[in-house]
């Protein structure tokens, strides 16, 4: 009898857990990390310029008027590359623009502004993803609205599609 109870046991468990994983599988999963800062005041950290030519950024640079941009981004990330232009376009309509670039070379980030156009006020090298960490970004690229009180008020995760641009200005707007 106790030798029949031992050859139950591993049936038991591997349809326990067969169990467990087709209930996971089917459980609503979101593709990104959102921040838990939101809501929170940015962190301190001041980082050197990105490449020269721009000043680097800090938290102080997010105290002011206004609202501003924080997009954490790199040269070596291509969807980076597709949110360029939408940058450029909240930009032309007065959106100040903070940038952090992440574990990239001064040439490259100088290279990529270049190539795809530079929206950016100031640009930070966050060489080992402090910075980046510390507000809960997760990838490349995100932005963040940032009130004038230096405070986190929403996060875009992913490239900035032209239809998000609307959405951003709101955000912005929102945080006046």
């Amino acid at each position: 009898m106790r030798n029949r109870l031992f050859l139950w046991v591993p049936l038991a468990l591997f349809a326990f857990f067969a169990g467990l994983a087709g209930y996971m599988l089917t459980q609503e999963k979101s593709q990104f990390v959102e921040s838990t800062m939101i809501g929170e005041p940015l962190p301190d950290f001041a980082l050197k310029p990105a490449f020269e030519g721009l000043p680097g950024a800090a938290k102080a640079d997010f105290v002011g008027t206004k609202p501003r941009l924080l997009n954490i981004w790199a040269s070596w990330c291509l969807p980076c590359i597709a949110e360029a232009p939408q940058l450029e376009a909240l930009q032309a309509q007065g959106v100040e623009i903070i940038g952090i670039a992440i574990r990239d070379r001064p040439a490259d980030v100088a290279n990529f502004l270049t190539r795809y156009g530079n929206p950016y006020s100031r640009v930070g090298a966050d060489d080992i993803s402090e910075v980046q960490l510390a507000i809960g970004s997760s990838g490349v690229p995100e932005t963040f609205v940032i009130d004038a009180a230096g405070v986190i008020r929403y996060q875009h995760i992913g490239d900035i599609r032209e239809d998000d641009v609307a959405l951003l200005l709101a955000e912005l707007e929102k945080a006046r």
